[in-house]
């Protein structure tokens, strides 16, 4: 393997390609998962069986990590990869361990982000299954979310007895691909026969709030249970039109019940891998499934998991939504930077980042301390992991190291990315000694019976460093109603950009002080908690310039070139 992080040339796709794995049933065995209660998938994929994983439930759960990451630059920090080269070191250091990630969408993968199974040495295999068709899992969820829109215009057209108004209907459609021409759409066109035209859309599938119902899912009458929950529309006098008004919830189950059991892969050093769910990390919580996640904690003495975009909106979603949820807590968690990122907080240009500049990092740091100090608000035990690239100096990774020491947090140069499993060891060390020190007191930002508006500005004020919240008096009266309508004790989630603390997204750093605006409430009944829209929230990437798509190729072998 390389001696140096980000030097070598082959693609990710390749090292993959050249590294064997390991069958499933092995993988599996390590957990003590017998083959009897796989589903395979072909000889390096599997589903763990629902009944199985019901029989583990008086079984004691290992400890939790969360790696979640600073505020995302184009530069790149590497969640991903620090969760699969955690894992990779406590396994050689002897322990037990698995990981859990999101499912990559479609959308991302043909559009300009690429793969979302790891990169280099630290990276989760089949690299090009997982990224495609996988197991199937969000054809399935996309499929539940347009039943229940073709069950919706139905009632509509056959006027069921609901009386849902279609100027008032909610529920738009889904399709895993980056496709602006469809963000806005007009439907039922061509006469009386195809129903009545009214304008529609089209999101993501991963944005569907079916994909955060199955991720919150413990199992199917739970999933069934928050389905039915779902709000489709309204009725002209305002009252709320559900799936289960419409009786679309059981079908809607009948097409996720293989979905819902977990998916289990491996990384390229053979640990289990569990990737399971994958909602978006604004609109929805952007963490793997909860059924992914208390299965591996049954089975492993470790688990490291990730939370989508930076701290500010995964972690603190992960903690208050995902936790709250699951009745789950963390044992520590991880805070991933690059010196490359940091320096854009601090002022450069992408141009500029090769070369030493100490002022900017020490600019810039103040984004990564933030995070940290955000993160420990939590009463969970916090390590700043530093994933290296072979352009930073000694000088830089010492004055990071000598910051983070400086507000009360170890910090690690990990070098996974190149050396695998072999390269984050220190990392492992330094999680484990932490956890063991400090025994996390974990606790959520707000408490349940706190009123919404205040769940709201509680966020703004202590994670993103806001004076405050503001909304006009319509999103006021709508806070108050939900809370007659009986939401009032569930969790926030805020969607804004992920670019900035701020709702501005060309705002780095660390920006104090600023207020942050709320445009718009979706109550995601199903899911369980009201999205607070604040800015502009894109529920359906276009495409860039030059897509990844036009370099993806298969060559006369069948092997896929080009994915990553």
């Amino acid at each position: 393997m390389p001696a140096s992080q980000h030097t070598h040339p082959k693609p990710d796709l390749q090292i993959a390609h050249e590294v064997p794995m390991r069958p499933i049933v092995e993988v599996a065995t390590e957990l003590g998962i017998g083959e009897q209660v796989l589903h395979l998938y072909g000889r390096y994929k599997a589903k763990v069986d629902m009944e199985y994983i019901r029989s583990l439930d008086d079984r004691p759960d290992g400890r939790l990590i969360l790696v979640a990451g600073i505020t995302p630059t184009r530069a790149g920090e590497g969640k991903t990869t620090t969760v699969v080269g955690l894992g990779d070191a406590l396994r050689r250091l002897g322990h037990s361990a698995a990981i859990c990630l999101r499912e990559p969408s479609l959308g991302p993968c043909f559009g300009i982000k690429g793969g979302a199974a790891g990169g280099g040495y630290a990276q989760v295999v089949p690299m090009e299954d997982i990224n495609l068709h996988f197991t199937g899992d969000l054809h399935a969820i996309g499929a539940a979310h347009n039943l229940l829109a073709a069950m919706v215009d139905n009632h509509i057209y056959w006027e069921n007895g609901q009386k849902l108004d279609m100027r008032r209907v909610a529920w738009r459609r889904v399709v895993d691909m980056n496709d602006r021409a469809l963000r806005e759409i007009t439907n039922g066109l061509g006469g009386v026969s195809n129903g009545f035209p009214r304008t529609d859309g089209f999101d993501i599938t991963v944005a569907s709030e079916v994909m955060a119902v199955f991720c919150l899912a413990r199992d199917l009458q739970d999933l069934q249970e928050r389905l039915a929950g779902i709000i489709v529309g309204h009725r002209r006098d305002l009252t709320t039109v559900f799936a289960r008004d419409i009786r679309a919830e059981g079908a809607m189950t009948a097409l996720l019940k293989d979905a819902i059991q977990p998916n289990l892969v491996q990384t390229l050093e053979g640990t289990p891998a569990f990737i399971h769910g994958g909602p978006f990390a604004n609109i929805a919580h952007g963490c793997n499934s909860v059924l992914a996640t208390s299965t591996a904690l049954k089975l492993a003495g470790y688990v490291i998991t990730e939370a989508g975009f930076g701290a500010d909106l995964g972690a603190e979603k992960f903690f208050d939504i995902k936790m709250r949820k699951s009745g789950l807590e963390p044992a520590a968690a991880v805070i991933v930077a690059t010196l490359r990122a940091l320096k854009l907080h601090g002022g450069l240009t992408e141009g500029e980042l090769e070369r030493e500049n100490p002022e900017a990092l020490k600019k810039g740091f103040a984004n990564m301390a933030r995070h940290l100090e955000n993160t420990r608000k939590f009463g969970v035990p916090v390590v700043a992991a530093i994933n290296r690239f072979s352009s930073d100096s000694d000088e830089e990774l010492n004055l990071l190291r000598q910051l983070c020491c400086e507000i009360g947090v170890e910090a690690v140069v990990a070098d996974h990315w190149a050396l695998g499993g072999e390269g984050a060891l220190e990392l492992a060390e330094t999680v484990m000694r932490v956890i063991d020190q400090e025994p996390a007191d974990f606790r959520y930002l707000y408490r349940d019976d706190v009123r919404l508006w205040d769940k709201t500005r509680i966020i703004a004020q202590e994670i993103y460093g806001a004076q405050g919240i503001i909304a006009d008096q319509r999103i006021r009266d709508r806070f108050r109603t939900l809370e007659e309508e009986g939401y009032g004790d569930l969790p926030v989630c805020i969607a804004k950009t992920p670019l900035s603390f701020s709702t501005d997204p060309a705002l780095k750093g660390a920006p104090s002080n600023h207020v942050v605006p709320i445009r718009e409430l979706r109550m995601s009944a199903g899911a369980g908690f009201l999205v607070v829209i604040c800015g502009d929230v894109m529920t359906m990437p276009g495409l860039p310039r030059s897509p990844a798509a036009e370099r993806i190729r298969v060559d006369r072998r069948g092997r896929i070139e080009g994915l990553f």
